[in-house]
């Protein structure tokens, strides 16, 4: 049985507050890091972290999409996806629980972090919603006629 779907484009406000989200979260996080009071190289690491979590999530968010009617992955690449998904929240959330710092800085950091994760699966679910939408609209349209020269 074949999966009909409808397509529906997401507003123009909508694109707005999800873009305008995840540059938010990008620069809650970024200041965060930037501005906390320890040493640099653990600065550096939650960096790290938090690039780590971002790629990731992008990652999930896509074979999560890419497998919906039915597996296009591998078992290899899907555990790849998964796994690095997991290690990148467990070790930002350990390096986050180890620093130095107080406790409400520790708080702003997870706050901003999890705010940058949940963004980035929406930017991801709306950048692809657009992208199938505009495929669903160019199959539909008549080819373009040919003329011999």
């Amino acid at each position: 049985m074949t999966t009909q779907y409808v397509m529906q484009r997401d507003t123009g406000g909508w694109r707005i507050q999800v873009w305008t989200s995840f540059t938010l979260a990008v620069l809650a996080s970024g200041t965060g890091v930037m501005q906390l009071p320890s040493q640099e190289l653990d600065r550096a690491f939650l960096a790290i972290g938090f690039f780590f979590c971002l790629f990731a999530a992008f990652a999930a968010a896509k074979t999560v999409r890419d497998n919906r009617d039915g597996r296009v992955d591998t078992n290899g690449w899907i555990i790849t996806v998964w796994v690095s998904f997991a290690a990148a929240v467990c070790l930002t959330a350990w390096g986050l629980w180890r620093m130095n710092i107080g406790d409400w800085q520790k708080g702003y950091m997870v706050v901003s972090w999890m705010f940058l994760v949940s963004s980035t699966f929406t930017l991801a679910k709306t950048i692809r919603d657009r992208y199938e939408a505009d495929l669903m609209t160019r199959s539909n349209e008549p080819a373009p006629e040919t003329r011999p020269v």
